[in-house]
Formats: C-alpha cells, structure tokens, sequence
C-alpha cells in the first residue's frame, strides 16, 4: 500500500469481521424466532449467565454482552414481566434485586441452547480445529494490541 493511499474500508479485516459477526447474528436469531418465543439473543444470553451465576451484577452482564447498563436493565425488566426470570430484593444490600431463572426460563434455555449449538456448528462449518484457534489466537492479539 502507498503512504498516499486508503484501503477501501471493505478490504479490511475489520469490516470482515464486522460482517461475519453481523451475518451471524442475523441467522442466529432467525433461527431462534423459529422457537414461536418473541426473544433475542442478548436476552437468552443473560438468561444463560444469571442460569450459570445467579450473583452476576447487571455491570458484569453488561461488560460480557458489550452493552450499556441501561440496556441491560431494560432487558431484564422484559424477562421479568414476560415470567422468564424472578427478582426478589437482596437480603445484605436493599439496593441490590436478586434475579432467577423460572421454570418457563428453564424451558426456553431448553429449547435455545439445542439451536444455539447447531448454529455455531453451521457457522464453523469446513472449519478446522487449527484454523479456528489460529483464528482465536489472532482475534485476542488484536484484542491486546487495541485494549494498551
């Protein structure tokens, strides 16, 4: 490339990595609304966390699932009202809302996690075990390199 030149942003590994993701993202989620459930990744997602580690903080969840607060608050107000999670207030900080998973949040775990597998096997699909920790291992280098 010429000092006096810019690579056309499609060209870049970034803008490849954008697309995959966002392309995954769409199939995923069109094949979790096969489910008849009106839910997103991201709420599955936060119901498996809380399911795994009921303590989590909503800041915790939102550092793991690159969103705000405020979204994961709105998030998890809809699972409550839709009766896939429960809250009831901490018993050592007021201030803090235990959540849980309920039964209706277990089925649904039950029937998108199946569906989850099968897309990430779809997306990894001729993909060998060298070329996806090669990858892995190029992904967390640009993670270090952009996180100094």
């Amino acid at each position: 490339m010429k000092n006096n030149s810019f690579e056309n942003p499609k060209e870049t590994i970034f803008y490849q990595i954008e697309k995959a993701i966002k392309q995954y993202r769409t199939m995923a989620q069109n094949n979790l609304n096969k489910l008849g459930y009106s839910i997103t990744i991201n709420q599955i997602l936060i119901l498996i966390e809380i399911e795994k580690r009921p303590e989590i903080s909503q800041v915790e969840l939102s550092e793991l699932l690159f969103k705000d607060v405020a979204s994961i608050t709105r998030m998890i107000e809809l699972l409550f009202k839709r009766g896939f999670l429960s809250r009831k207030e901490n018993e050592t900080d007021r201030r803090k809302k235990d959540l849980r998973i309920t039964d209706k949040g277990r089925k649904i775990l039950e029937l998108a996690i199946p569906i989850i597998k099968e897309n990430r096997q779809t997306a990894l699909e001729k993909i060998n075990a060298e070329e996806q920790e090669n990858l892995l291992s190029t992904l967390n280098k640009i993670i270090l390199n952009t996180s100094k």
